[in-house]
């Protein structure tokens, strides 16, 4: 997929994970800016919470008190008005040291997406 903005699948860079977000460094491009040297901070890993049925009104969350609970982790809920199965609703963020297992990160940012429900109303 080619997506010529800042995507879910970058969003590891907001955990500080990097000394640059996806964010700064779309700016910088589109503005014409230099960008400096990247330089990987910590280790991390995010997994995305989906919606699981359709539905056309604003919807809720639950869990998200439980998710947070987790060390080293973060949530963004990206505030979309509707839901259909599958969509991506949010992403949870977990870092921790340099030398971490990323597949022990990949695990983790999975059990905290997996305590996020998106709730149709």
């Amino acid at each position: 997929e080619l997506s010529p903005r800042p995507h879910d699948t970058g969003m590891v860079t907001l955990a500080k994970t990097q000394n640059f977000s996806e964010f700064e460094l779309h700016a910088r491009t589109v503005l014409g800016l230099p960008i400096n040297e990247i330089k990987l901070l910590r280790a991390g890993a995010n997994a995305v919470i989906l919606a699981t049925e359709e539905s056309t009104s604003q919807p809720t969350y639950s869990g998200i008190k439980e998710a947070l609970q987790t060390p080293n982790s973060d949530i963004r809920i990206f505030g979309k008005p509707s839901t259909r199965k599958y969509r991506r609703m949010g992403v949870a963020l977990v870092y921790d040291d340099l030398d971490t297992d990323i597949l022990e990160l990949r695990k983790k940012a999975k059990e905290v997406s997996d305590k996020v429900k998106v709730n149709s109303n």
